[in-house]
């Protein structure tokens, strides 16, 4: 029969009670970073952008993501500034009205945000609107983020033709400056802005002039698929499937400068504009000049944002598809190129201003996740 084995450890002192707990603490501790850590790396990989295998190249990645993607229920309210010089714009604010959210987002309703809640003011790109596909899934994401949300639409893009010989370009950063200033003003929150192609070469524009200036207006910034080197852009869009993006461009731009010809007739060659094939010789003849530049070379020049990127201040992130058919990647910037405050990400796949993801029918989600995720960093929540 045996014996009871006796505790050879003896009584637990306090020491070793308060070294059992302290160990606890640890390990509960190191779970916890763990689980930051993990969740993070999980966070990271989620904004790494990585085309679906039925999207195979750069064009489908452009053009199916624009036209037959599934989009956001968003709703607008909108409303007519005066411009400085006379004119008009139209902007568009994202309505929180307490409806359903789509079926992409679900059931829950949208509550009006705080008053002090960050701003997203969006630019659209050429041609585009608040109707555009990227605007929808931008605007849509702010909303339920629980921010505000504007579009403000450039002279002529919002279903009405603006009152004055001018309409808008890729260097037209004075008038996103009066823009900004103006929400920056009524606006409690902070302000944060995004600009897509053509919206956010003169958002990028205005950030270079401005400096240390724009960061009094504005917390934080991104550019999307926008024409860095409008050179190299314009070639790319001027040759092989290029023009498919081209032609689509002048149908809307020739339609709008013939209606500007009835407002001022003799503003411009007619016979030339509606002889145009590519972008160069249609911003020769009506973009360049009616905005003050001799020709399409002085005007491109001007625009290409490339100079301005190591004098950018305000936190800013720039993202370009490394397969963007509207710019060649040796167009891109490097690290070394651009200043301290802009965070590059240049994705092998996503094409212009695509970035769709998921199986067939796909999502266009990834871009409005990527580009809020990196403003809400630079935002004061107070």
């Amino acid at each position: 029969m045996s014996t009871p084995r006796s505790n050879s450890r003896g009584p637990t002192t306090p020491e070793q009670t308060a070294s059992a707990g302290a160990g606890g603490v640890e390990s509960a501790i190191q779970s916890t970073i763990d689980a930051t850590i993990d969740a993070g790396l999980s966070a990271a990989k989620d904004l790494l952008y990585r085309a679906p295998l039925w999207l195979p190249n750069r064009h489908v990645q452009t053009i199916v993501p624009s036209l037959f993607a599934r989009r956001p229920a968003v709703s607008f309210r909108r409303e007519r500034w005066d411009t400085p010089d006379g004119d008009f714009i139209d902007v568009d604010w994202v309505r929180h009205d307490n409806s359903p959210a789509s079926a992409m987002a679900g059931d829950a309703a949208h509550p009006l945000p705080a008053a002090d809640a960050p701003l997203l003011v969006l630019f659209h790109g050429l041609e585009g609107s608040s109707a555009s596909h990227y605007a929808s899934a931008l605007m849509a994401a702010a909303r339920d983020y629980g921010w505000h949300g504007v579009v403000p639409h450039f002279r002529s893009c919002s279903g009405e033709l603006n009152r004055l010989p001018r309409f808008y370009h890729l260097a037209d950063s004075n008038e996103v400056d009066w823009i900004l200033r103006r929400l920056r003003a009524a606006h409690r929150g902070p302000l944060v802005a995004a600009g897509v192609s053509l919206g956010g070469n003169v958002l990028l524009h205005w950030l270079g002039e401005r400096r240390e200036d724009a960061a009094s207006v504005v917390a934080g910034a991104a550019a999307i698929s926008t024409p860095i080197d409008v050179h190299a852009g314009g070639h790319a869009l001027s040759q092989g499937l290029g023009m498919i993006y081209t032609r689509n461009f002048l149908k809307t731009l020739k339609q709008k400068a013939a209606q500007k010809l009835v407002q001022f007739p003799g503003l411009f060659d007619r016979d030339a504009m509606l002889a145009s094939r590519t972008m160069y010789e249609f911003d020769n003849v009506v973009t360049a000049p009616l905005h003050g530049f001799r020709n399409t070379d002085e005007y491109w020049s001007v625009a290409t944002t490339r100079p301005l990127l190591p004098h950018i201040q305000v936190p800013t992130l720039v993202l370009n598809a490394r397969n963007d058919p509207f710019l060649p990647a040796r167009a891109l910037p490097s690290r070394h190129q651009v200043s301290a405050a802009v965070e590059l990400d240049q994705p092998r796949h996503g094409g212009h201003a695509g970035f769709m993801t998921g199986p067939f029918p796909g999502r266009i989600d990834w871009l409005s996740r990527r580009v809020l995720s990196f403003l809400e960093q630079h935002v004061d929540h107070g």
